[in-house]
């Protein structure tokens, strides 16, 4: 099995202010993500100790504008696709024995797929 750098896992609530930061595509300060989430909106305070979490945990990281004194700006520090690479990774290790094989088999068993999501399927394998 591959060593992976492990990183501490996000609930749904992290994963929530991840997506927002990531779909965001630049910083935010706390109350742009605030700002993000549809009604009813968490509390400032809420959010701001998620990104201190997040921070603890490696995923996101601050800085501090010269143009705005003490607002903090928060930006993820991996990509999503990195994240969900990293997530199908540990998932395929742990539950599969880092068989690729045995997890893309579960997927296809598992999952209602259609004729033509089939063939996309078998077209990539080809390929």
């Amino acid at each position: 099995m591959k060593e992976r750098n492990k990183m501490k896992s996000l609930t749904r609530a992290e994963m929530d202010l991840m997506n927002l930061l990531w779909n965001a595509g630049h910083a935010l300060t706390v109350g742009e993500v605030v700002e993000g989430y549809a009604e009813p909106r968490p509390a400032y305070t809420t959010v701001a100790t998620f990104l201190k979490i997040l921070e603890a945990k490696g995923y996101v990281e601050h800085r501090k504008r010269e143009d705005t004194g003490r607002t903090f700006y928060y930006s993820p520090t991996l990509s999503r696709e990195k994240y969900i690479a990293r997530v199908v990774g540990d998932t395929k290790d742990t539950l599969f024995g880092g068989s690729a094989k045995s997890f893309c088999s579960f997927l296809i068993q598992n999952e209602e797929l259609s004729d033509a999501d089939l063939r996309e399927l078998l077209a990539l394998i080809e390929n």
